[in-house]
């Protein structure tokens, strides 16, 4: 492998490594600090492992979302429900900064947000310690030699098995035909995950399951495209 190719490889696979540092140069960065009483910015995040219930003063369920975006979900998901401690995570700053504005109106304050990258998530959760991840629509990669920076391989299915209580249970959905497919291929022999559900089209296979539920921005979009959704439910044996 030439120099150049084994730094492009170090540099792909970087993010899940103990020694990685979040390097930027946004202004939302510094934007973002207005709402530190709930929002942690790259590796604040990482020294609450172990300790968000402390954080939160109390032990409800812990549940993560990966890759909040417009945040439709966690806004709506987290007044619904108020008996959680929710955490969105997502690494877009001028996205992360319009939801902290809204989830600073919100009644309920059981929530964090964390303005971070969804392969840190072993390192910013203890083993054992979370109930739930969600995983809605995710960037696919479409391109072949894009996919190896798709989020959901064999680091991040070894990262939710770590932090997911016995039990545990992970949400996905997607609207790419491709990237589902890639899903299945990687769970493929895999046994730490039973699979609850399994769906190349989720509304009307189960309109009446959690999952359906729910619409974000980008699944009102594909819906209105008459794009199907596909969706996988994974429980820690």
């Amino acid at each position: 492998m030439t120099t150049e190719k084994l730094k492009k490889t170090i540099d792909d696979n970087f993010c899940y490594r103990p020694d990685f540092k979040y390097t930027h140069d946004n202004p939302y960065h510094e934007k973002l600090e207005v709402f530190d009483s709930f929002v942690l910015r790259d590796e604040e995040a990482e020294v609450n492992v172990g300790r968000w219930n402390d954080l939160f003063k109390n032990e409800m369920p812990l549940e993560v979302e990966i890759g909040t975006g417009y945040g439709e979900f966690m806004l709506e998901y987290c007044q619904k429900y108020p008996n959680v401690n929710f955490i969105g995570l997502d690494h877009r700053f001028k996205r992360s900064f319009a939801l902290a504005k809204k989830l600073d109106k919100l009644e309920h304050r059981n929530f964090r947000y964390l303005r971070a990258r969804g392969e840190r998530l072993e390192f910013m959760f203890a083993e054992n310690e979370v109930q739930s991840v969600f995983y809605f629509f995710p960037d696919p990669w479409p391109k072949t030699r894009h996919h190896k920076k798709r989020l959901f391989q064999k680091p991040f299915l070894n990262a939710c098995h770590k932090v997911l209580k016995p039990g545990g249970t992970l949400f996905v959905k997607t609207d790419h035909d491709g990237y589902f497919e890639w899903m299945l291929a990687q769970l493929a022999g895999d046994e730490r995950f039973e699979v609850l559900l399994s769906s190349r089209d989720l509304r009307r296979e189960h309109p009446e399951h959690f999952l359906s539920l729910f619409t974000t921005k980008f699944e009102k979009i594909f819906l209105s495209q008459g794009t199907l959704i596909k969706s996988l439910v994974l429980r820690k044996r």
